[in-house]
């Protein structure tokens, strides 16, 4: 049963904040030489990781950030994310949130690729995507519908990358994060059927067993790590 990452380099985008920053210490606690980017650098950092600044929309940043890693066996697409906007929003508005959360996974895997075919142990790319992906999303319609292409992109790569490149991705659902406030209420964790919202460390187990060799066999999945999901309405005490 190895899920140790010994000697592995990792890549976590937006990896010092919030579920990134559970992925990236987790990585780093299963022996992986972790790298986490960002746009800016923040205030705190993941101890032990090493930080690079990028903007994963911009494909010239991602190629330089690439090629200054060098060897990259593990990269974890966790960049993203939207505001509450209803679907009336601005035209700009939603072309960015569709391209943080799709189009800049693509560039970052796209260039890793390159890396990881030329390597003899190949490489593992993970994108962190959302429940939003298979469920109606108000008020995030772009995310949702993002999330949606990412889950296609992951297994469509999966064909087209392999053998050398496994390609997996995750369904999150809500995580206590430094920022839940801001989009949950002391109810919302009543909604789950474990009862809790998940810790970021739980999402970056995941991560690190698809990027471990327990899941060698394992290309092209996406894996919901939500809970249980939702409890269905009508089995609700308030409805």
């Amino acid at each position: 049963m190895d899920l140790r990452l010994d000697g592995a380099v990792a890549l976590v985008t937006g990896g010092m904040r919030g579920v990134g920053a559970g992925i990236t210490r987790t990585l780093m606690h299963a022996g992986a030489r972790v790298f986490a980017c960002g746009r800016t650098e923040p205030a705190t950092l993941v101890e032990g990781a090493e930080f690079v600044p990028c903007d994963v929309r911009e494909p010239e940043q991602v190629e330089q950030l690439i090629a200054a890693i060098g060897r990259l066996d593990v990269l974890v697409n966790n960049a993203g994310g939207a505001p509450y906007a209803e679907a009336g929003a601005s035209p700009r508005f939603h072309a960015k949130i569709v391209e943080l959360n799709l189009l800049a996974p693509l560039f970052v895997a796209r260039q890793a690729n390159f890396v990881m075919q030329q390597q003899d142990s190949g490489g593992v790319v993970i994108n962190i995507s959302s429940v939003s992906a298979t469920r109606a999303s108000p008020g995030t319609a772009s995310y949702g519908a993002a999330k949606a292409g990412l889950d296609n992109l992951t297994a469509s790569l999966a064909v087209e990358w392999a053998p050398k490149v496994r390609v997996n991705a995750l369904d999150v659902g809500m995580v206590r994060t430094e920022r839940a406030s801001l989009h949950y209420t002391e109810n919302t964790a009543s909604t789950v059927p474990l009862g809790r919202l998940a810790e970021p460390e739980e999402i970056g187990a995941c991560v690190a067993f698809l990027a471990s060799p327990l899941a060698s066999y394992v290309s092209g999945a996406t894996l919901k790590v939500h809970g249980g999901g939702e409890v269905p309405a009508f089995l609700r005490e308030d409805t």
